[in-house]
């Protein structure tokens, strides 16, 4: 077990290539100590050098609203009628506070997504 730090995109694709090799190694061998190190490597490699945008709020309600098996139509009421939740989720209308709330009990996210800025479509 040779592990070094990843500090170049080299290294890291090396270090992917690795962990390819031992991923299904069993849990406590020499292999599957390697794969748990080089898997936390990675990630901080990824973490720093690949970082992930969080989706802005309207985003996120859409991927909520898939998780859940929600339609558009669930969230009237909610938001409002038909034609201003197709105006929220077209970027249309900005999110009032009343709906960040209303959304955030009844998707379960975090008010900190909804509050977040974000451009309306023109």
């Amino acid at each position: 077990m040779n592990i070094k730090p990843i500090k170049t995109e080299k290294d890291y694709n090396s270090a992917l290539k690795r962990l390819e090799v031992i991923f299904d190694a069993l849990p406590n061998s020499k292999e599957g100590d390697e794969a748990e190190i080089l898997s936390l490597l990675i990630e901080n490699y990824e973490n720093e050098y690949y970082p992930i945008e969080a989706p802005d709020p309207i985003e996120a309600i859409k991927i909520r609203m898939e998780e859940m098996n929600y339609k558009q139509k669930d969230l009237v009421g909610v938001i409002g009628g038909k034609s201003r939740v197709s105006e929220i989720l077209n970027k249309k209308k900005k999110l009032t506070v009343e709906m960040i709330r209303k959304l955030e009990e009844m998707l379960h996210l975090s008010a900190s997504i909804l509050v977040t800025n974000y451009q309306l479509s023109k």
